[in-house]
Formats: structure tokens, C-alpha cells, sequence
């Protein structure tokens, strides 16, 4: 069989921060591909294009480059590390020969190596391991190699899988070697290694073409570009081809622009044969999954497997008293037309229509997902609101099912008792338990992803801050009838309209922890701080001390009072009730009751009092 030896198509795949994007950012740079002009110009982390990655430092869309080491070209797909992003990793695979898989040398395998590699090894590709951060103090590579063999065995890798080549890497200083070199050197070691381990494609480019869309750019000009590989045969700027849709449609169109990828830019290409991974323009409403042939051969390739929803909440527009004031884009109408935008490039996300034309249920693969969507949409200048996160429950052979997530925790021992309760309480059955180093315990649980809704702050809480916790998807189980323990606290509600005064802050500090600062605008409903019991308290934090005298008029300016917690959108969100929503323009995130009237909560209280009783 022929085989095209001038070309490899990797993919990268790791777990969040493990330097997956450095190491590409090394690559690039020493491959030559940049113009020593270009050199300097180039910012640390490369790849991540998109603000909210610079600033969380992790990969949220999947993206390609492409360099030349001697004579072979390697096209290298950096992939996201976040089981929020499975849609990306899955779509990705299916344009690859071989991944490299970046393990922390000190870190070792966690959720989402497992994560990515499961995906890998089901496509039957050839792994190469890189254990980065070699450079680390208590970095333990011979006892990671070994945890990565025995998640080769428990995936159920084959055997010429399980025979990876391994490679010991500092990203951050730009150096490799194999373990049995005595020093280290530069990236030349890894380029040789992808060479000889990563099968090169098929070259059947004499058979009639196939090109399959797996990602979706945008440009003004030239509207939807599909981004894939082309499987078989040729393909040339102003062919006539046909698209066949997702659903069996076929549509004849003329391939108007191609582009081929070096470095971080695109360039305009003639052709392109079997093998390589290019961009097409020419077709407006192209989607991930089509496939693309000529008019006397229309063969589509199997349609791509794309991870379902496990989380769903619902998006709204603003009703709030203060909506409108930052937002640029606050009516239903312009929330749901970026909504499905969202819906062309983000195949993992589902949006559905309610009986409401102000709210759409929206979908997505966990917390992390959706919250990018919404952030996204707040710095684009859009306002709405959302309610709590909940898992989306299914039916499998007529009995209901959820989704169970497979949690690893790295916390000091002293924590160990508290964590354990606390997950036991969410339904959480603990897998695993192992010493890791000095005073450090992991811990691994399978438990219901409803549980895992609002937990990160407890655990934070719970640990101090010193606790790492990861998860990722693993399965959907027989719903657990039980309730599964969330919020405990009551809050504090807001029953007045005005500004928070530092007066009324301090009479109201023994009864909870504050969300807002002296001087922020509050309406009736909107929550402002968290009870220290159960229940929810209606407050008036607008009151002004009434100045008396000179001397306590002085006094009021002296008020020392504890710090608020302001929340974070993850935080917020993690932290809502059924009963409440969380409010989001581009400079504010509130939290709100539904119902903003006092007295009208009061009345349904009452009412489900009665019921229960």
C-alpha cells in the first residue's frame, strides 16, 4: 500500500495544565517555522487564541498548526484537556495517524488523561509519550510510566499500543531526551520520535475524493470555512464537488477557496491530496460531519460520534429592575440569534425552544462548558440570566439514568475524614485510597454528577484551599432515588431598593457573609449575602444611620467591616437554588430570587407549608 512518507498528522492530548500548549509553542519555535522576525513577536502560549484561554491558562477549541522538521511536514491538532470539551477531543482524533500524550512527571495520570486517551486508543491510534515538567522538584518518572502502563492495561490498549515510546521533556526550557540519554537536548529528539513511531496516511489519491468537515471556522468575507482532512483522493481550487449533509442532502457547489496551515497562519493552496488536513471555503451553511465528494462518486463517511449533554439550564433574557443598563444586546431576540450561532461551531451543545419566548434550554457537557458560553456572551455586551444547573436524566430500556463522573482528589491527609463525609452525603462511593508522597492522599469516587453541582466551593472551604479535585464523565447509571445533599445555608435577601450602606452592613454582619460592598445597588429579591442558618432572611441594607449629632455622624465613617465574598461566575452559578437565578451583564454578576416580591415569597411559603403538612 502506498503511504505518503513526506507527512505525519498528530494529535496532542493531556490533562489541563500540563503544558500540553508550551510544548506546541516550543515546537513551533524550534522547528524553525517562525521568521526570526517573527520570533519576537510570538507571545508565549501560541495556540490559545481566545481571551478566556490566556486568562484560565487551559485549551477550550481545538486548533491546528502545522511545521517542517527535514523534509516531512507535521500537522499537529492541540486539543482541549477538559471533559467539558469531548466533542472537540472525539471530532479531533478522527483526523489523526498518532497522538502525543503529555503526562505531568510529577502529577502522573489523572481524570482527564484518562479522559483523552480512552478517545484515542477506540480510534486505534499510535501513542507517543511524553512525560513533561522532567525538570520538576519530585518529579518521579519511572513511577509515572508505570501508572500510564497499567491506564494502557485498564483502557484495554493493544499491544503494539501498549509498546509506546516514551520521552522525558521540559516544555518550559525546550528540552527532550529519551530515558536512556545521559543529557538532555533540544526538540529535534521528539520530531524524530513522531517520525518513526507515527504511521504516515494512506496515499489513495487516485481514488475518487472525501473530505470530511470535523471543525468550523468563521470569516467576514468568505462566511463558514470547514476545517478536516481529506481522506481519499484529490481536491483543487475551483473544483465542482458535491456536500452531503448531516441529513442525506446532497448540494453541488464550486470550491471557491483552500488553505493549507504553517505555523500559526493560514495560506491559500491549489490542491491538496489524501492525507492532508486544509480548510475549504465556498459552502455557507457547511456543518461539522458533512462530507464532501465529487458529483460522479457521492460516498459519505460515517457520521462523527459526538459526546451527548450531561447538564442543562435554562437562559433568559433579563428581567431584572436594573436590565439594560450595561448590556448592548438585551432583548430575546438577539440572545437567541447568538445562541444558535453558537449552535454552528459547537456541536456538543443543544438549544431548545420553552413555552416561554423569553427562555431556551441549553445543554452542554458540564459547568465549565456552559460557563464559557455565558462569559463569552457577558463580553460581547449581552445581558440575561440563568437558572441553576441540572443533570440531564435519560431513559435507557425503560428505566430512568444519570450521569456518574469519576472524581480524583489530591488533598493533605488531615482532610481526608471531612472529604470523604462530605461526598458520602452527595451519593459519592469511593474506588481507591493511596498515599502520594508526604502527608498527601488521593482519593478517587464514582459519584452521581448532581452531586458534583456546587461542590467545588465546599471542598475549597473544606481544604482550605490546598485541595486539587478533577472529574470526568464516566457513565450513565440507574438514578438514584435519594435526595443528594446541596446548599445548606439560607440567604440573605434584599427587600428594599437603594444602595448598600455600610450601616445597615454592620448590623447584618452577625447574621451571614456578604456577596456586595458598601455603595452597590440593590433591588427587592436580589440576593445579597449568605445566611449563617437554613433559612432565607429579608434584609434592608439600604438603611442610613440617622446622624443625631456631629458625633455619630462621624462615627458611621469609622465602620470596619469584614470583607465580602464576591463571587465568581463559576462560584455563582455553582451556588444557585431552584428558586433562584443568576443575573449577568458585562459588568455585573447578581444573584436573584424568581420571585422578587417579599411579601409575594412570604405567601408561597406558606402555601408549601401547607401542602407538606
Amino acid at each position: 500500500m502506498d503511504i505518503r512518507n513526506d507527512l505525519r498528522n498528530i494529535a496532542i492530548i493531556a490533562h489541563v495544565d500540563h503544558g500540553k500548549t508550551t510544548l506546541v509553542d516550543e515546537m513551533l519555535k524550534q522547528s524553525g517555522t517562525f521568521a526570526a522576525h517573527e520570533q519576537e513577536q510570538v507571545a508565549e502560549r501560541a495556540m490559545d487564541t481566545n481571551d478566556l484561554e490566556k486568562e484560565r491558562g487551559i485549551t477550550i477549541l481545538a486548533k491546528n498548526t502545522s511545521l517542517l522538521y527535514k523534509d516531512k511536514r507535521i500537522n499537529i491538532l492541540d486539543t482541549p484537556g477538559h471533559a467539558d470539551f469531548g466533542g472537540e477531543v472525539e471530532r479531533i482524533l478522527q483526523m489523526v495517524d498518532g497522538v502525543l500524550l503529555v503526562v505531568d512527571a510529577y502529577e502522573g495520570c489523572m481524570p482527564q488523561t484518562r479522559f483523552v486517551l480512552k478517545k484515542a486508543l477506540e480510534q486505534e491510534l499510535t501513542p507517543v509519550v511524553v512525560l513533561n515538567k522532567i525538570d520538576r522538584e519530585n518529579a518521579r518518572p519511572e513511577e509515572v510510566v508505570d501508572e500510564v502502563l497499567d491506564l494502557f492495561i485498564e483502557l484495554g490498549a493493544s499491544e503494539d499500543q501498549i509498546d509506546f515510546p516514551v520521552l522525558y521533556t521540559s516544555a518550559i526550557q525546550g528540552t527532550a531526551q529519551r530515558p536512556e540519554d545521559d543529557e538532555n537536548q533540544g526538540m529535534d529528539v521528539l520530531f524524530d520520535s513522531i517520525v518513526e513511531n507515527v504511521p504516515a496516511p494512506k496515499d489513495n489519491s487516485d481514488e475518487p475524493l472525501q473530505f470530511q468537515v470535523t471543525m468550523l471556522e468563521y470569516n467576514d468575507f468568505l462566511g463558514r470555512i470547514g476545517v478536516g482532512r481529506v481522506f481519499r483522493g484529490k481536491v483543487a481550487h475551483g473544483d465542482r464537488a458535491v456536500l452531503v449533509t448531516r441529513d442525506g442532502k446532497e448540494r453541488e457547489f464550486r470550491i471557491s477557496k483552500m488553505f493549507g496551515f504553517h505555523g500559526l497562519e493560514k495560506q491559500e493552496i491549489k490542491e491538496a491530496a489524501a492525507g492532508d488536513i486544509i480548510a475549504i471555503a465556498g459552502v455557507d451553511d457547511i456543518n461539522v460531519g458533512e462530507t464532501i465528494c465529487p458529483a460522479d462518486h457521492i460516498e459519505a463517511l460515517p457520521a462523527l460520534r459526538i459526546d451527548e449533554p450531561t447538564l442543562q439550564m435554562t437562559f433568559l433574557a433579563n428581567n431584572s429592575p436594573f436590565s439594560g443598563r450595561d448590556g448592548d444586546h438585551v432583548t430575546s431576540r438577539k440572545i437567541e440569534e447568538r445562541l444558535m450561532r453558537q449552535l454552528e461551531t459547537d456541536v456538543s451543545l443543544k438549544v431548545e425552544e420553552t413555552d416561554s419566548p423569553d427562555a431556551w434550554t441549553v445543554s452542554g457537557r458540564g459547568e465549565l462548558h456552559l460557563s464559557i458560553l455565558i462569559e463569552n456572551m457577558r463580553r460581547e455586551g449581552y445581558e440575561l440570566q440563568v437558572s441553576k444547573p441540572e443533570v440531564i436524566v435519560k431513559e435507557i430500556d425503560g428505566t430512568k439514568h444519570e450521569p456518574f463522573e469519576r472524581v480524583q482528589i489530591d488533598i493533605p491527609e488531615e482532610y481526608t475524614g471531612p472529604i470523604m463525609e462530605g461526598l458520602g452525603e452527595r451519593k459519592g462511593e469511593m474506588l481507591n485510597m493511596e498515599q502520594q508522597g508526604e502527608g498527601q492522599t488521593r482519593l478517587d469516587f464514582l459519584i452521581p454528577a448532581r452531586g458534583l453541582v456546587g461542590y467545588s466551593t465546599e471542598f475549597m472551604a473544606q481544604t482550605k484551599g490546598y485541595g486539587i479535585i478533577n472529574h470526568s464523565f464516566d457513565s450513565f447509571q440507574p438514578l438514584i432515588k435519594e435526595q443528594i445533599a446541596g446548599r445548606r445555608e439560607g440567604v440573605l435577601v434584599a427587600n428594599e431598593k437603594g444602595q448598600a450602606t455600610p450601616y445597615s452592613m454592620s448590623q447584618l454582619e452577625d447574621r451571614g457573609m456578604m456577596f456586595v460592598e458598601p455603595g452597590t445597588e440593590v433591588y427587592e429579591g436580589m440576593i445579597v449575602g449568605e445566611h449563617s442558618r437554613e433559612n432565607d432572611l429579608s434584609v434592608n441594607i439600604t438603611k442610613e444611620k440617622a446622624a443625631n449629632n456631629i458625633r455619630s455622624a462621624t462615627k458611621e465613617q469609622t465602620v470596619t467591616l469584614k470583607r465580602p465574598r464576591i463571587l465568581t461566575l463559576e462560584e455563582a452559578l455553582q451556588y444557585l437554588n431552584e428558586d433562584e437565578y443568576c443575573e449577568l451583564t458585562p459588568k455585573t454578576i447578581r444573584l436573584r430570587k424568581k420571585t422578587l416580591s417579599t411579601s409575594m415569597r412570604e405567601r408561597e411559603q406558606k402555601r408549601k407549608k401547607k401542602i407538606s403538612t
